[in-house]
């Protein structure tokens, strides 16, 4: 995998324009190939950082550059196909569709990046194996554990290897288990030369990070 790391100047995000900034001005480098944790207490911004690093949210002011580009100022198709080639994001929640099979909910990335169904379909196969959760592919995500739908969503996550990598508070819901294979992989994912963005409370683990951005 091949790196490219992530920046943000002077961004800024408000959520209505004459409401007092969530972000106000941040400015950080996220280096590829390393694990940036990013702290506060509630309410300072750490979920809403990283939606608008990954353009989920379009920022207030400011520049998001990736490969020179500022995804910021870019048109909605263009940040659009770059999320879809370039992003992964693992959800607190899991965030899978309900009405979907674990098999469907993992391979949905590959839709927009334009990845042939079969090929997707293999590479799901393979991480649901990876992660423990094979046996439960024709299951719909009520039908399985809340440890096993996050493990699903990280396989959602991994599934066009991404270059960016972005975890909402990815172990807050989990058993201690289920939380170290989670952030094994994305320490594992990192090390392979992405760049991996958690939001989390737990401290003990953004110690351990490479570096680390306090809100």
């Amino acid at each position: 995998m091949s790196g490219g790391g992530l920046s943000c100047q002077d961004l800024t995000f408000a959520y209505r324009r004459a409401r007092t900034p969530v972000i106000d001005t941040l400015s950080v480098n996220f280096a590829a190939g390393a694990v940036t944790a990013v702290t506060g207490p509630s309410g300072s911004g750490k979920s809403t950082l990283l939606y608008v690093l990954s353009l989920l949210l379009r920022p207030t002011a400011g520049s998001v550059i990736h490969d020179g580009l500022n995804l910021a100022a870019a048109r909605d198709d263009v940040a659009s196909r770059w999320r879809a080639r370039e992003v992964g994001f693992v959800f607190q929640d899991a965030m899978l569709d309900p009405a979907r099979t674990v098999l469907d909910n993992v391979c949905e990335p590959a839709v927009f990046a334009g990845v042939c169904r079969r090929a997707a379909e293999r590479r799901a196969a393979d991480l649901l194996d990876r992660f423990g959760v094979a046996h439960r592919a024709d299951h719909r995500p009520a039908e399985i554990s809340g440890g096993q739908a996050q493990r699903v969503g990280l396989c959602r996550a991994l599934l066009n290897s991404p270059r960016l990598i972005f975890g909402d508070e990815p172990t807050g819901n989990l058993d201690s288990e289920s939380g170290d294979v989670v952030w094994g992989a994305l320490t594992e994912m990192a090390r392979d030369g992405a760049t991996v963005i958690v939001a989390t409370h737990d401290t003990q683990r953004a110690a351990r990070c490479d570096e680390w951005v306090r809100l």
